[in-house]
């Protein structure tokens, strides 16, 4: 049963989406049994082409991601999920509805790229991209299935360097 994660963000179009394709990603290249997925408070109902180009470009299938309230991941009957990240400032000072299972919650704060000068904002993607797979590789590296939820929580406070 591969453990699943949520990554959130206000909008659902930028940082969040980095993270979800690039821990799908990561996760089947490595053999990993990880599942993640993305929404966002208040979606803007599209992803950033530049989010969608930058993990092209890192050879990451864009095709289904899409933005989409965290609503659809608390509703009975969604994938249960095991840990709950929120990327940016504004959504981890949220108050996130209730997420069956009590999942472990953890914040990894990332710049928000489509805040950068239009003639750097590739590059602000980018590099934002490198850093979410960064810290995604870290997590691909615990035992996921073995640990008990204060050992992950310490796990992931530890790789947001925080």
């Amino acid at each position: 049963m591969p453990t699943n994660v949520l990554i959130l963000c206000t909008h659902n179009s930028a940082r969040s989406v980095l993270a979800e394709g690039m821990l799908n990603h990561l996760a089947r290249r490595r053999g990993k049994a990880v599942r993640a997925f993305s929404a966002g408070s208040a979606p803007s109902g599209r992803v950033n082409p530049f989010a969608l180009e930058v993990l092209g470009m890192a050879g990451v299938e864009t095709a289904l991601l899409r933005s989409k309230s965290w609503d659809e991941f608390a509703q009975p009957g969604s994938a249960a999920m095991r840990i709950v990240i929120t990327v940016c400032d504004r959504a981890a000072a949220e108050a996130c509805p209730y997420w069956p299972g009590s999942p472990v919650k953890v914040h990894w704060g990332y710049p928000d790229p489509s805040e950068a000068p239009e003639d750097r904002r590739s590059t602000a993607f980018e590099l934002t991209r490198q850093a979410v797979s960064y810290r995604v590789l870290q997590l691909l590296e615990l035992p996921l299935q073995t640990m008990d939820d204060d050992a992950l929580r310490a796990a992931l406070v530890e790789i947001s360097g925080s």
